[in-house]
């Protein structure tokens, strides 16, 4: 009698009249290598060896030793079940759904100075007229914000290139400030840049008004300038993104004195250009300062929808680049005592191994389209997140669910959009992902669904970000057996 659990790796052959299922509490599993990896709802897990799971199903183990009592203590044996326990480790998972949209994308501008390779966001050249923000629908957009339901508050200027558009960006920081006083939000306020229009002037700025700052920089100068092109200017978009860098990181010891508290982020997009320059693109941000890199895939979106062929790969090219870097990366914290870690590995890392989470807006259950992020075009339109605004500019508005004119507040977040993306997101009522062991750790885009596979109702045998996902989940659960690096994974969990 064959005991089938959904993946093919996992299919084991027990005789199902010997299964104790009274015994059992609920469990997914899966095989990796030579031992079976167990999960449940509250993100706990286990490994097992072929016999002990065995034994496990056919209530055969020992009670008085291992690994028994692990399966007690992590809430995988119905009889020895602490529910308050386990609830509370549930409750913890999956606190995000307490509050309400937390993350406000807002794109002052769609006008850049960059002709991207792989442009996301469909930016418009300089001298278009009619996609800056205006002060009066950036009013709006404030007013908005300030409605949602979260004490915490992230206000993330996008684009575009936000620089463009100064006036707007300082008028926003202002007014949200002054806003807060009365809201006593817990108020985060960043700028995602490609620092080609910084000057001193704007830079100290934003430093002063305490706006973390994140860079577009995807590694060495040819790999970047590649994949960024910056019109008009001989020096090209490297020089500028690594200048501010070593500017930052030369001050930051000054500015935690002050009590600055962010770190200079990296935003890096992972092209074809990319893939074989794994080890001279952490070097770099190494060299550059920066500790803390997260190895972004393409998007479908924008222009990189169109040039795919040219810059795109696929999900296994990107699955081979991404276990070199993090596998080179570990062994730069192992071996040379380089402290620099991943964010996707760490992200899913603080699922697996806290009870909390870390509320990554697109891996998590339900995702954070309308209920944890809105993003605000250039014209007041809001979108249930940066990756439907995005489609908009592909001319589908699908993800639309209002302007700051005239939507209140309540027509947006209760848009059945927003429903219908949330039911599109549950891990625990989709096919495949219900049985998946990594249910717990895991989250789908219905977006990228609806740009890849023409359904926000994912097909996750044959989807790309799905395949993604499990391999990485795959490498982790595989380096945590090993002790040395499990010590070197866990540091990563840090603040």
């Amino acid at each position: 009698m064959q005991l089938c659990s959904f993946f093919d790796e996992a299919i084991i052959m027990f005789d199902l009249k010997k299964i104790k299922y009274n015994q059992l509490g609920f469990f997914r599993f899966k095989k990796l290598k030579n031992k079976y990896l167990l999960t449940n709802d509250a993100g706990e897990y286990l490994f097992l060896t072929e016999k002990e799971f065995g034994d496990f199903l056919n209530d055969n183990l020992k009670k008085d030793g291992e690994p028994y009592l692990s399966l007690k203590e992590k809430n995988f044996l119905k009889n020895e079940l602490n529910l308050t326990g386990l609830a509370g480790r549930y409750r913890s998972k999956k606190s995000f759904l307490q509050g309400g949209p937390s993350l406000h994308i807002i794109v002052v501008t769609l006008r850049c100075n960059h002709k991207c390779v792989y442009c996301h966001a469909s930016a418009q050249t300089m001298e278009k007229e009619g996609y800056d923000m205006s002060e009066k629908t950036a009013k709006e957009v404030i007013e908005k914000i300030f409605q949602t339901t979260s004490h915490f508050v992230a206000i993330e200027f996008q684009g575009g290139e936000p620089l463009v558009n100064w006036p707007i960006v300082q008028y926003i920081i202002e007014e949200s400030y002054k806003r807060n006083e009365k809201a006593r939000k817990d108020l985060e306020i960043r700028l995602v840049s490609n620092f080609s229009l910084m000057d001193e002037k704007k830079f100290k700025y934003l430093l002063d008004k305490k706006v973390g700052l994140c860079i577009s920089l995807d590694g060495p100068e040819k790999i970047h300038n590649k994949n960024r092109i910056l019109i008009g200017d001989k020096a090209g978009s490297y020089y500028y993104a690594a200048k501010w860098a070593k500017k930052f990181f030369k001050l930051y010891p000054k500015l935690v004195k002050k009590g600055y508290i962010f770190k200079m982020g990296v935003a890096i997009t992972v092209s074809r250009f990319s893939l074989s320059y794994y080890k001279q693109m952490i070097d770099e941000y190494l060299k550059l300062g920066f500790d803390d890199i997260y190895l972004r895939p393409l998007n479908p979106f924008g222009f990189s929808k169109k040039h795919f062929q040219k810059i795109g790969y696929s999900a296994g090219e990107y699955i081979k680049f991404y276990r070199n870097a993090l596998n080179y990366i570990i062994e730069l914290n192992l071996k040379k005592k380089k402290k620099i870690r991943e964010r996707m590995a760490r992200t899913f890392l603080i699922k697996i191994l806290t009870e909390t989470d870390p509320n990554h807006l697109d891996l998590r259950s339900p995702c954070g389209a309308g209920i944890g992020q809105l993003a605000y075009n250039y014209n007041g339109d809001i979108y249930t997140c940066d990756e439907g605004r995005m489609l908009s500019m592909m001319d589908d508005k699908s993800f639309y669910l209002g302007n700051v004119q005239d939507s209140s507040y309540q027509d947006i977040v209760g848009n059945p959009v927003v429903r219908t993306m949330c039911l599109a997101s549950c891990l625990e009522g989709l096919p495949y992902c219900e049985n998946c062991a990594y249910n717990p750790y895991c989250g789908v885009c219905p977006i990228f669904n609806y740009s890849e596979q023409g359904n926000i109702f994912g097909q996750m045998p044959t989807n790309e970000r799905c395949q993604i996902n499990m391999a990485i989940l795959d490498f982790l659960f595989e380096k945590l057996e090993d002790k040395k690096t499990k010590l070197i994974l866990e540091s990563w969990l840090k603040r």
